[in-house]
C-alpha cells in the first residue's frame, strides 16, 4: 500500500480549502488570531515592559518565544488550510512560557506572574486555534465517509437527484 506524497491528488482537495478558508475567516478564528498576535508581541517585549530585560536567558526566550507566537498568528490568518496543521505548537510555547522563568533559573516576582498570567493566555489561544483544526477536520471526516460508498442509486443517505446530471469525472455520484 502507497500513500501519495502530496494532497495535490486528494479528492476533495477543492472542498478541504474551502471548509479552511471559512474555518479561518470565522469572527471566533479572527479573535484567536488577533489575539494570538497581540499576545506574542507583547510577550516579545514584556522583558522591557515588565522589567526584568537583565535576566538575559529569559528575556531572550521571552523575545524569542513571543515572535514566533506572533507569526504562527500570522501564518492562521492568511493561510488557515496549511498551517492548521501546526496549531498544536502554539499551546506547546505556552507552557514553556509558564515554566521558563524556572527552567532558565531568572525567576523574580515579576517575570514569574508576566509569564504565567500570558503562557495561559498563549496557552488556551492555541487551544482555541487546535478545536478549530479539529473541527474541521472531524467534519471532512463525516462527509468522506458518506460520499465514497460507491454505487449511490440504492443508497438511502444520498438519493438520486434526477436535475443532477451524471459527472464521468466523479464516478460515484449521481
Amino acid at each position: 500500500m502507497t500513500r501519495p506524497t502530496s494532497l495535490e491528488h486528494h479528492p476533495d482537495l477543492i472542498e478541504m480549502r474551502e471548509r479552511y478558508e471559512r474555518a479561518g475567516s470565522s469572527s471566533v478564528a479572527q479573535a484567536i488570531e488577533g489575539l494570538g498576535l497581540l499576545a506574542g508581541l507583547y510577550l516579545a517585549i514584556s522583558p522591557w515592559v515588565v522589567g526584568f530585560n537583565g535576566l538575559s536567558r529569559l528575556a531572550v526566550s521571552n523575545l524569542v518565544t513571543g515572535i514566533a507566537v506572533a507569526a504562527l498568528a500570522l501564518a492562521f490568518a492568511s493561510a488557515y488550510g496549511r498551517t492548521y496543521g501546526i496549531s498544536w505548537v502554539a499551546p506547546v510555547i505556552g507552557i514553556w512560557t509558564i515554566v521558563a522563568p524556572w527552567i532558565t533559573g531568572s525567576a523574580t516576582r515579576g517575570s514569574i506572574w508576566n509569564n504565567v498570567v500570558t503562557g495561559i493566555i498563549i496557552l488556551l489561544l492555541g487551544l482555541g486555534a487546535v478545536a478549530m483544526g479539529s473541527k474541521k477536520m472531524s467534519g471532512m471526516a463525516q462527509r468522506r465517509d458518506l460520499s465514497h460508498m460507491g454505487d449511490t442509486s440504492n443508497r438511502q443517505d444520498m438519493p438520486h437527484r434526477p436535475d443532477m446530471p451524471h459527472r464521468p469525472d466523479m464516478p460515484n455520484r449521481p
